[in-house]
C-alpha cells in the first residue's frame, strides 16, 4: 500500500531523519520553535535510538571546574570528597587538534568547545538528566577522595538507554510525532530545493512525505562491509559493529548523488577494543557498551605471537580507545588479549570486565595462561619478563594523572607502567569494535548542508554521525553525543 503524505500528514515544517541523540537534539529545538516536526527511525520501538542507545552516555562539554556544573548532575554523596578540574574551552580545542592530528574544522571546533556547556543545560533544562561518571572517569584515592581526569567528567544517568527513554519522553512532551519502523529511502527535490524524502515502513506502506526542511540524523556507513572495506580499506569487512544495525550510508550516498559535498575524513573512523568472542558481540542491546574493553591502560597488550606493539600508556584512555580498536584489527587474526595481574585486575571497571560470558582466561602463571589462549608459553614469559625489568620503579605509580612511570621497553608504555608478578594471571581477549566512521557530509557551522560549489543544499541540513569535519584518525571520548546535541541543536534552530 501506498500513503501520499500531503492526503495523511497535513502541513509538515520539518522532517528529521533519526532517532538518536542528534535527531533529537534537532527535532526538540525545532519544535521549540512551534514548528510541526516529524521525526522518522528505521528501527522499531524496540530497536530504536541509534549508535546513542549503545554509548555509556559520556559527554564531554567544556566548563570552570565542579561549582559550574554541580547544578547539571545529580546529587551523590562523594560529591564533597570529588575534585574535577576545570576543562576549558582553549583545552577542549586542544585535544581534538591533537587527536586528529589538526584536521578537525577549525569553524566546527569552535562551535562545538564554546556551545557544549549552554547546550547540555538546555537538554538538561528539557528534563535529560546527568550524573558525574564516577566509575569510568574517577579513581579512589588513598585518602578517600576522588579525582576526576581526562577532561571527560559528565554522562547520562542510565547510559545511552536513560539518553535515549530521556529524549523521547521529550519528544512526547513536545508534540513531535516520531514514527518507528521507517526507512528513508531518498530523497525529494523542486527546483534545486529539497522538499521531502521517500520512505517505506515495516507495515509495507511506501509513500513520501513532504516538509520545508529535512535534517538527515542517520549515522555513517559502519555497518556496510562494501563500504567499509572501499573506504577504510581491506581487512575492515571483518569489523565487528558495536552499535545500531542500520548505519549502512544509504542517505550519505543520496546526498552526495543530489550534489552535497563530502566532508571530513572518509578513510578513518571510531574503533575501540571489543570483546572478542563473546556470543552476539554484535548490536547487543542488552550488554550495550560493556562489551568494551577500557582497561588496557592498566597492563599490557599482546598479539597472538605473545608481542606487544602499542603504548597502552600514551595517554589517557579517552585520547587512545577510539583508535585503538584499528589496531587490533591489523594483527595476526584480528586479535589480541589485554594481559593484568590480580593486582591489576582489581582496578578494572566491573561494567566492563564482569559482565556475563566474558572472553577471558586466567591461570597462576604466565605460561600457563599463554597455554590456554593458545600463545607460544617461552615468547610470552619473554615479553612480560623484559617489560617488567624494564620499568622505572623509582617513579610513583598513579592512575589519576600522566604519572611518567615508563616502560622502557619497544614499543614503551610511556605511563601506569606496573610490573606484571602477582597472580592469578589474567587474559581478556580483544578485536576491533567499529562505532562510527568519520567521513560525512558538508555543512556550515549551523548545519545546513554545502554542496560541491560551496553553496547550501536548500532545504537540508545534517547533524550527527552524517556531519563530516571534526574528527579524524582519533576522538577525545564523550565527543560525539557532545556533537550530536551541539550540531542537532543548531540545525532544528534553522530548519
Amino acid at each position: 500500500m501506498t500513503r501520499n503524505s500531503s492526503q495523511d500528514n497535513g502541513h509538515i515544517d520539518v522532517i528529521v531523519v533519526g532517532g538518536g541523540n542528534a535527531g533529537f537534539s534537532a527535532a526538540h529545538a525545532a519544535a521549540e520553535r512551534g514548528r510541526s516536526v516529524v521525526l522518522l527511525e528505521k528501527g522499531e520501538e524496540d530497536m530504536a535510538g541509534g549508535n546513542s542507545y549503545y554509548t555509556a552516555g559520556a559527554t564531554r562539554i567544556s566548563h570552570a571546574g565542579f561549582d559550574d556544573i554541580r547544578d547539571l548532575v545529580e546529587p551523590d554523596d562523594r560529591h564533597a570528597a570529588t575534585e574535577v578540574p576545570p576543562y576549558s574551552p582553549e583545552e577542549y580545542a586542544a585535544d581534538l587538534a591533537k587527536v586528529t592530528n589538526g584536521k578537525n574544522y577549525p569553524d566546527l571546533t569552535e562551535v562545538l568547545v564554546t556551545e557544549s556547556q549552554p547546550t547540555l543545560r538546555w537538554l538538561h533544562g528539557l528534563g535529560l538528566k546527568y550524573r558525574l561518571m564516577y566509575e569510568r572517569q574517577a579513581y579512589e584515592r588513598p585518602d578517600g577522595g576522588y579525582l576526576f581526569w581526562g577532561g571527560l567528567h559528565i554522562g547520562n544517568v542510565g547510559g545511552g538507554e536513560g539518553l535515549i527513554a530521556d529524549h523521547t519522553r521529550v519528544a512526547h512532551e513536545l508534540g513531535i510525532d516520531l514514527r518507528y519502523g521507517h526507512d528513508v529511502t531518498g530523497l525529494v527535490t523542486e527546483d534545486d530545493k529539497v522538499v521531502g524524502v521517500t520512505y517505506s515502513n515495516s507495515a509495507g506502506d511506501i509513500g513520501e512525505l513532504r516538509a520545508e526542511s529535512v535534517v538527515l540524523a542517520a549515522g555513517g556507513f559502519e555497518t556496510n562491509p562494501e563500504l567499509r572495506r572501499q573506504h577504510l580499506g581491506r581487512g575492515w569487512e571483518n569489523a565487528k559493529v558495536r552499535g545500531t544495525p542500520y548505519n549502512d550510508g544509504s542517505l550519505l550516498q543520496s546526498a552526495l548523488e543530489l550534489g552535497a559535498a563530502p566532508g571530513g575524513d572518509w578513510s578513518t573512523c571510531h574503533s575501540v577494543q571489543w570483546d572478542a568472542f563473546t556470543e552476539k558481540n554484535e548490536s547487543n542491546r542488552e550488554l550495550t557498551n560493556r562489551l568494551t574493553r577500557g582497561g588496557y591502560p592498566l597492563g599490557i597488550i599482546v598479539n597472538t605471537e605473545g608481542r606487544r606493539f602499542l603504548d597502552e600508556g600514551a595517554d589517557f584512555r579517552n585520547y587512545t580507545y577510539a583508535k585503538y580498536g584499528a589496531e587490533i584489527l591489523k594483527q595476526p587474526g584480528s586479535i589480541a588479549y589485554q594481559v593484568f595481574d590480580a593486582t591489576q585486575r582489581a582496578l578494572l571497571r566491573s561494567e566492563e570486565y564482569d559482565m556475563p560470558g566474558i572472553s577471558v582466561e586466567s591461570a597462576d602463571s604466565i605460561e600457563g595462561l599463554a597455554r590456554k589462549i593458545g600463545v607460544d608459553p617461552s615468547r610470552l614469559s619473554t615479553t612480560v619478563d623484559e617489560f617488567n625489568a624494564s620499568i622505572d620503579l623509582d617513579v610513583t605509580w598513579d592512575p589519576t594523572v600522566k604519572d611518567g612511570r615508563r616502560a622502557d621497553v619497544e614499543p614503551p608504555k610511556s605511563n601506569w607502567a606496573a610490573p606484571l608478578e602477582t597472580g592469578p594471571f589474567y587474559a581478556f581477549a580483544v578485536t576491533c569494535g567499529i562505532t562510527f566512521t568519520f567521513g560525512g557530509l558538508k555543512s556550515d557551522t549551523h548545519g545546513r548542508v554545502l554542496g560541491s560549489d560551496g553553496e547550501s543544499v536548500d532545504g537540508l541540513f545534517v547533524c550527527g554521525e552524517m556531519l563530516g569535519g571534526l574528527f579524524s584518525e582519533n576522538y577525545p571520548g564523550g565527543t560525539g553525543l557532545a556533537a550530536g546535541m551541539v550540531f542537532g541543536r543548531r540545525a532544528g534552530l534553522l530548519a
